[in-house]
């Protein structure tokens, strides 16, 4: 017999077998893992956003703006009266929302333009938002990338734009990657602006300042150096902008700029441009057909401002960026309005109004029509229907019930009007519910001021924030009934202080919000800004202020935060020892940030910032992490980042470390290290390091500063010693789990799918050549551990063993081939017609209940059909990869589908029977599907002596390749095998399939991330680190952030204090820590407690009792030092760094009351 043909009928006999090809648990849910990233306090519960799928070809001309090419930044000069035509002749006219991308058939300019009808957007219903499927059940998905060698360009580069794509979809980013946009003024805001579009991937940014560099730019614009003083900023910038993303056009507007020239972009933005000139560009842009986005922001000292006007009627096609809410039903009255239930599997999440439709209904199949219904009084898991169901027949089980998401039309009002008449404006802190009114006369005032004076109020001047003020209480005397009450002195001579400075933190955080503002205009997607917002940050000045003399500049690149704070601040700021732990898409912000700030960049040898990272760059993360370049993918992240923030400023005193920080780095980061530490900035992507780090900043008493995405969300974490509650002090609730047996036999969901598939693609590529190897690299070590287990996980190894040495060993590419098409039989027709035939579809459970009732959904083989090219796609990747686990060349013929397809055909497969007694694992509790048996030891005896004879046939030193799954390289296929393993089991099911892409965000765990929100949250994180670095704020000063640029939403609240322990006269909290010096002894210890009023009745050390005294013998210990306690009785091995011991003390009032004491330091050196 052939090696195939013996591979198919070993495959066959064992196709019956449970899942134990896996490992004996179920992974937790694929999105635990993204939640992990992400830890804010009152977060919003709602699944992350993800844009449906456009079928259909992209037009080529835009194909060219996408490919990452070099391209030298281009520089454009133009007369004060050329024409807006003379700006740039290759930049694309505006296409409106509305306006789908046409096909490559689309007719086309000589510059390559599509053209577009201007027609205005219908509502979105060309756009099908329903993103969790991309076919019907049942259908195969039409993905464009399968595998086979068709010569088509892929559109968007997944693999640099994945992060980004799971939050924006591909529609968006085909939005973005055809709009072009114009940024005005070249400080540090406009620099923030560009900087978050250009990495989102525009098709082109144009740079307009008329202004040179001067020092004073240098505090907040990461672009400029000394070098660049004198330059126009516009030149000065296009470089290193261009560098961020070869796939935009980066180019130049060093002269004046009229309105005319506008109507090349889409969207437009000023950040340092007077009142009347922005009416006029306002004007312009509201009235030009089609309307162009126009976005006026600034920042001034500790205070900023943005106005959107998107045109008379603009439609956002996607409000929040959620994906539609769905319910599996479970009964739907016959009523008027009809009650409908779901099963408790998830919340709901409907809203009164919303809008439903429905599907798979048995009995009641009117409503399987398709039309949107409106629901009412909706609940957790039930709602009303507003439509009379009495005469509808009856329904018997199934069905879906979606959201349909809803667009809405907003009528934008231009500047000239909505800056007399403001509406309602947006509110980012409820402590400061009235600050907003005043901020925008406070705005147009200092607007005023300087069209007098020609210049800013210098800092520190009272008799310019004089003026300002005079001028702020004349224009409010004029507001006649919407005058207000107090204009607030004191705080508009501060506005009036710092009026000049762009500060970093400001500038970042006013980046990310009007960034993502450019993306909602060029895409439709999430709820634009409407239409002012003010924001001010008044509480991170000191404490003391400063004498008006410390504001004078001092010729420094600082000079501009100096007007602000003042110089004394400043040299605190540069003495700082600060710890950054991460150095991903927060940490190169808040790198950039430090620079910019002076944070440790003192030149003495005070200030120090120690970063750490032990991941190197991937492809992925050049779309978010700025400060890397493809030239670095696969380089430590921590030094690329640490000389990059150095180019930033030459001062910063850094040191770049790649360790992980955590219990076995604690040589590394030890007692000294944490001791002289300033402060701690976490850049993290999990809770469990984070929690490590909290413990350590509590322990040690450092301030930390907390900060986590996930997508278009942010939130920001201040854990001030003795102000506010640590991070560890409240947890977010578990991630609920999938039961195994739903993951493993009864799938709803195509998450389910897809867990299911990852689970089998480590087992089958990853775990079993590992043990494998294992057995080969010691047979006899491996065997013995084999019978000493002796339990179900050990026969279970044993087999996967045996069956890549013996039953399934793949010998050419044509056996990986005969393996992959039996796994598709064994997988989606063989444990079908199994689970069919255990529980057939009129089954019950011992209630008499059915079987197959929701959530569950009754399975249907599949046959295998050689011109289904998904049904081809899988055989073609798991071939593939079965070939390179055993280390068989790949012929180049495979990715043929013709010669593949003739090569499947030749495969013989053996005719399956249901066999009785097959146990199906039911039970939701149920931790594994490896069943127990009295004869595992006999069996594991056999197992062992029939490895150990295929062994002896091996030739000398043979190996299995373990294949580590890698979600973002598109040319390995493991997604193309994962998703291919999903589809066809939702197909089994009757589940919505997915395209390759969605199935990588589920099943790789990517986490949703785009540069405007993380540039946001460290924006606020610096705002709030002047306050620590002051040393002298209260908690009221002090603010936690919860923020969704989607809609958008800012919250921010004072943080929550410590709880407050009190015992006679003393107080503590959980930041407390007793210490006791001296090297004392046990007696020493409990007389010193004893001294407090407290009874210490156990004492210990780590997981040791040194001491309780209902035991006679621990008197026998009293006169014995307490560090030697430690090492003789709790075996405690003491490294030479460190100077002191913790214990955990249990101690009782006077009353016999238990008192929970801090935690105890014995110093012993």
């Amino acid at each position: 017999m052939s090696s195939t043909a013996f591979l198919q009928v070993q495959l066959h006999n064992h196709s019956l077998k449970n899942e134990t090809f896996l490992s004996s648990t179920v992974e937790n849910s694929l999105e635990q893992t993204a939640n992990d990233s992400y830890k804010a306090k009152n977060k919003l519960q709602h699944p992350i956003s993800h844009e449906s799928l456009l079928q259909g070809t992209f037009n080529r001309s835009f194909l060219l703006h996408m490919l990452p090419k070099k391209r030298p930044a281009e520089v454009i000069k133009l007369d004060e009266d050329s024409s807006s035509d003379s700006i740039t002749d290759n930049l694309h006219k505006r296409p409106r929302v509305g306006c789908l991308i046409s096909s490559i058939s689309s007719r086309t300019t000589t510059t390559g333009t599509t053209d577009c009808d201007r027609k205005e957007n219908s509502g979105g219903q060309e756009f099908n938002n329903n993103s969790n499927s991309s076919s019907v059940a049942g259908n195969s998905v039409n993905a464009s990338n399968m595998g086979f060698e068709d010569g088509n360009l892929q559109e968007i580069d997944e693999d640099l734009h994945s992060r980004q794509l799971a939050v924006y979809g591909r529609e968006t980013m085909r939005r973005l990657f055809a709009s072009n946009v114009l940024i005005s003024g070249m400080q540090g805001l406009g620099a923030e602006i560009a900087k978050n579009l250009i990495l989102a991937g525009v098709k082109s940014v144009t740079l307009h300042d008329e202004g040179a560099v001067e020092l004073w730019d240098l505090s907040s614009n990461f672009l400029f150096s000394e070098n660049d003083v004198g330059k126009n900023r516009a030149l000065a910038s296009v470089q290193k902008l261009q560098e961020l993303n070869n796939a935009v056009l980066v180019s130049t507007l060093p002269s004046k700029l009229t309105k005319e020239h506008l109507s090349n972009f889409q969207a437009v933005v000023f950040t340092d441009i007077d009142l009347k000139t922005a009416i006029e560009y306002d004007n312009y842009c509201h009235n030009h057909n089609p309307p162009i986005a126009f976005i006026k922001t600034e920042v001034r000292g500790l205070f900023g401002n943005i106005f959107c006007d998107f045109g008379p009627e603009f439609t956002v096609i996607d409000v929040d960026g959620e994906e539609p809410h769905t319910g599996i039903i479970a009964s739907i009255s016959n009523d008027n309005p009809a009650l409908i239930t779901c099963v408790d599997d998830e919340r709901l999440g409907f809203q009164d109004g919303d809008l439903v439709i429905f599907s798979e209904i048995n009995g009641m199949t009117q409503l399987n029509d398709g039309k949107p219904r409106k629901v009412k009084s909706c609940r957790p898991y039930s709602f009303f229907l507003e439509e009379d169901t009495t005469n509808f027949g009856t329904y018997v089980k199934g069905g879906i019930v979606t959201q349909v998401k809803q667009s809405k039309v907003l009528k934008f009002k231009p500047l000239k009007e909505a800056i007399t008449d403001p509406g309602e404006f947006l509110l980012s802190d409820f402590a400061k519910f009235d600050r907003p009114p005043l901020l925008h006369l406070a705005f147009q005032a200092l607007d005023k001021f300087v069209s007098e004076k020609s210049r800013f109020p210098v800092a520190g001047s009272e008799t310019d924030a004089r003026m300002l003020i005079d001028i702020a209480n004349q224009m409010n005397e004029k507001l006649g009934d919407k005058k207000l009450d107090d204009v607030n002195p004191k705080l508009l001579r501060d506005f009036a202080y710092g009026a000049r400075a762009v500060l970093n933190p400001m500038a970042a955080m006013f980046g990310g919000i009007v960034g993502q503002e450019v993306v909602k205009a060029c895409s439709g997607k999430f709820h634009p800004l409407y239409q002012f917002f003010y924001f001010d940050s008044i509480e991170s000045l000191p404490t003391e202020s400063p004498d008006p003399t410390d504001f004078a500049p001092l010729n420094s690149r600082y000079d501009a935060q100096i007007s602000v704070f003042g110089a004394k601040f400043q040299k605190k700021l540069e003495e700082t020892r600060s710890f950054l732990v991460g150095s991903g898409a927060l940490g190169c912000e808040f790198l950039k940030n430090f620079a910019l700030m002076g944070v440790s960049c003192g030149t003495t040898s005070k200030g120090k910032l120690t970063v750490t990272d032990d991941d190197v760059i991937e492809k992925s993360n050049l779309s978010r992490q700025f400060l890397f370049r493809d030239w670095n993918i696969g380089q430590a992240k921590s030094t690329v980042a640490a000389s990059a923030a150095s180019t930033i400023n030459p001062r910063l005193q850094i040191e770049a470390l790649q360790n992980r920080v955590g219990p076995e780095t604690e040589s590394v980061f030890d007692d000294t290290f944490w001791e002289n530490l300033d402060v701690v900035v976490n850049a993290l992507d999990n809770v469990n390091a984070r929690l490590y780090v909290d413990q350590r900043c509590l322990y040690f008493q450092k301030p930390l500063l907390e900060s986590g995405t996930l997508g278009a969300k942010c939130n920001t974490q201040m854990v001030i010693p003795h102000l506010t509650e640590n991070y560890g002090a409240s947890r977010d609730p578990p991630e609920k789990q999938a039961p195994m047996c739903t993951v493993h036999s009864f799938p709803h969901n195509i998450d389910h799918c897809l867990t299911w598939a990852r689970s089998e693609f480590e087992g089958l590529l990853e775990k079993t050549p590992a043990e494998v190897n294992a057995y080969l690299a010691n047979p006899g070590e491996y065997g013995s551990g084999m019978r000493t287990a002796g339990d179900a996980q050990a026969r279970d190894n044993l087999e996967r063993v045996l069956e890549c040495l013996d039953r399934e060993k793949c010998e050419s590419f044509q056996d990986c081939i005969t393996w992959a098409r039996l796994k598709f039989e064994d997988y989606f027709s063989n444990r079908m017609k199994q689970l069919i035939f255990t529980f057939p579809e009129d089954a019950a459970t011992s209630t008499g209940a059915p079987f197959w009732s929701a959530p569950k959904r009754f399975p249907r083989p599949l046959e295998y059909d050689v011109s289904d090219p998904s049904h081809l796609h899988f055989v073609l990747s798991g071939a593939i990869l079965r070939a390179e686990s055993f280390g068989i060349p790949i012929p180049d013929w495979a990715k043929n589908p013709k010669k593949l397809a003739e090569a499947v055909d030749r495969v013989i497969v053996p005719e399956f029977q249901p066999k009785q007694g097959v146990k199906i694992e039911t039970d939701e509790n149920a931790t594994t599907l490896s069943a127990a048996s009295v004869d595992d030891s006999a069996v594991i005896d056999q197992l062992i002596k029939n490895i150990e004879w295929c062994r002896k046939t091996l030739p000398s030193g043979y190996t299995m390749k373990p294949i580590q799954f890698e979600k973002d390289d598109d040319t390995n296929y493991h997604m193309d095998f994962i998703s291919s393993l999903a589809n066809m089991r939702a197909r089994n099911y009757s589940i919505p399939e997915v395209d390759k892409l969605r199935a990588k965000f589920i099943a790789g765990r990517i986490i949703p991330a785009i540069a405007t929100s993380t540039a946001m949250a460290t924006g606020l994180v610096c705002l709030d680190l002047y306050k620590v670095i002051d040393g002298a704020h209260k908690v009221e000063d002090y603010r936690n952030t919860f923020a969704n640029l989607a809609l958008p939403l800012f919250s921010m609240a004072e943080p929550v204090p410590p709880k407050t322990i009190k015992h006679r006269d003393m107080t503590w909290t959980v930041w407390d820590r007793w210490t006791i010096k001296g090297n004392p002894t046990l007696k020493e210890l409990i007389k010193w407690l004893s001294d407090k009023g407290l009874d210490a009745y156990s004492i210990s050390c780590g997981s040791c009792l040194l001491y309780n005294s209902m035991f006679p013998r621990h008197k026998e210990r009293m006169d014995k030092k307490v560090v030697d306690l430690a090492r003789d009785v709790a075996k405690m091995e003491i490294p030479g760094y460190r100077r002191h011991l913790d214990l955990m003390v249990a101690c009782e009032d006077d009353e016999e009351n238990d008192v929970d004491i801090p935690q105890v330091s014995v110093y012993f050196r």
